[in-house]
């Protein structure tokens, strides 16, 4: 019982990583210190996804599952997570360069709006 909620946990805390690494700069319009976690965070995830290695918190959630007598799953968190939602087809080189484009342009896209606004562009 204790693992499973331990892997419970790290799903969770892997999402919110995720999310905040995509709309992460958002939360930069309302809270500007907060880049100095978003930056590198939205760099680590760029990396992993553009290296095609896989978040170290994928084979820890995996380890607990196993641990906790549940199957546990092969691939990456977004590939076993997200992918069904996004792409059922699974998870590819290619797949894996947009998603590394894609964390990349929003982010761009909110620190442009942002240094615009700070400025003194408006929005």
């Amino acid at each position: 019982m204790a693992y499973k909620l331990l892997a419970d946990l790290v799903f969770l805390a892997h999402l919110a990583f995720v999310l905040f690494v995509v709309l992460g700069g958002i939360a930069v319009w309302r809270k500007p210190k907060l880049a100095w976690l978003h930056l590198p965070a939205v760099a680590w995830v760029a990396l992993i996804e553009f290296a095609g290695w896989i978040c170290p918190l994928t084979p820890w959630e995996q380890t607990l599952r196993r641990l906790a007598g549940e199957q546990g799953y092969t691939g990456g968190f977004v590939e076993h997570y997200l992918l069904p939602i996004l792409y059922p087809e699974g998870l590819t080189r290619e797949i894996q360069f947009v998603l590394g484009i894609l964390v990349l342009v929003i982010n761009v896209a909110a620190y442009a709006i942002i240094l615009r606004r700070h400025r003194g562009g408006g929005l």
